[in-house]
């Protein structure tokens, strides 16, 4: 056990999808996973660890933004042994054409700080994803014909942002779509040697202003993790 996390040795598995939502942890490991079994419910941060297609999967609950999300990806690495890191999760399209329940997958993530920024100084390091991880999920997404972008994206680490002018300069510059956690995935991937990707769907548009409604969005969720299963597990 961790201070965050109640799962004993050997119930978390070398694969972790991370949402953001515990429940939607609780919602795709409950649709995917056969034999889902919960390993933690510290915070009401649940996860669940179960098999998909006779490989061990883990659904950990990552809480909203980096400096939650830093807490619960450095535990399950040191003290659990994770080895790929997916984050499943929404964000809001800057690009028009990008469309709401598109899938974004995250070639880089810029940002203007992370929980990290401390260890870099002045240094502006460029988090990126795994490429075999990106790679097997643009074929993934193919595959089911999901219609898919893939890019950078932007990680803030505020909901309520009143940048206008930082947001015209991404959109400028090709930035695909806003989240609020994957620059210090990335990072931390990189830190201990492990692999990471941030698969997306597109619930609103900044531009547009459009947004996917409550009964639409477990159709368009369940390509996101259906790619990301599929992407880690790749030959």
């Amino acid at each position: 056990m961790t201070v965050h996390i109640g799962a004993e040795k050997g119930e978390i598995a070398e694969t972790v999808l991370l949402p953001g939502d515990p429940y939607r942890a609780r919602w795709a490991a409950e649709t995917f996973l056969e034999n889902p079994k919960l390993v933690n419910e510290v915070r009401g941060m649940l996860g669940f660890t179960g098999t998909w297609r006779g490989h061990p999967v883990t659904i950990q609950g990552s809480g909203m933004g980096m400096p939650s999300l830093s807490i619960y990806v450095n535990e399950l690495i040191r003290d659990y042994g994770a080895k790929t890191l997916i984050r499943i999760g929404s964000c809001g399209a800057m690009q028009e054409a990008v469309a709401v329940r598109d899938v974004v997958l995250a070639m880089t993530a810029s940002t203007l700080s992370t929980p990290s920024r401390g260890i870099f100084r002045e240094l502006n390091f460029a988090p990126c994803a795994d490429w075999s991880l990106l790679s097997a999920a643009a074929r993934a997404a193919e595959s089911r014909a999901v219609k898919t972008h893939v890019g950078g994206i932007y990680s803030s680490d505020v909901f309520y942002d009143e940048r206008p002018d930082l947001n015209e300069q991404m959109e400028r510059h090709g930035i695909l779509a806003v989240e609020m956690e994957a620059a210090e995935l990335y990072t931390l991937a990189a830190r201990y040697g492990c692999r990471a990707l941030a698969v997306l769907t597109v619930s609103d548009h900044l531009k547009t202003h459009e947004a996917l409604p409550s009964d639409q969005r477990e159709k368009s969720f369940g390509d996101m993790v259906e790619i990301a299963l599929e992407a880690a597990f790749s030959e």
